[in-house]
């Protein structure tokens, strides 16, 4: 799908307007719960985890960084490989 955004001219005058855009959206969702890891990852346009992780940090975005849970999720799955 595609959504139009009217950006007022001092904004829209930014070399990369749209992907500013594009990751102001991203980040509020995540950082709201509307969106989820995998769904902002893909939003960007990241390959990997780590490269989301990597963003959401030079964003200052903790909320729902790599947490307790997700650790011992992979503890545990790093358990039952052996």
């Amino acid at each position: 799908m595609q959504i139009t955004v009217e950006l007022p001219d001092d904004l829209a005058a930014h070399p990369n307007a749209a992907r500013e855009a594009m990751e102001a959206f991203a980040i509020e969702g995540y950082r709201s719960g509307a969106l989820s890891a995998y769904q902002t990852r893909v939003l960007l346009g990241f390959d990997t985890r780590y490269e989301l992780d990597g963003f959401l940090k030079e964003h200052g975005v903790w909320a729902h960084a790599y947490s307790v849970e997700d650790l011992e999720k992979d503890a545990a799955g790093f358990q039952r490989r052996g």
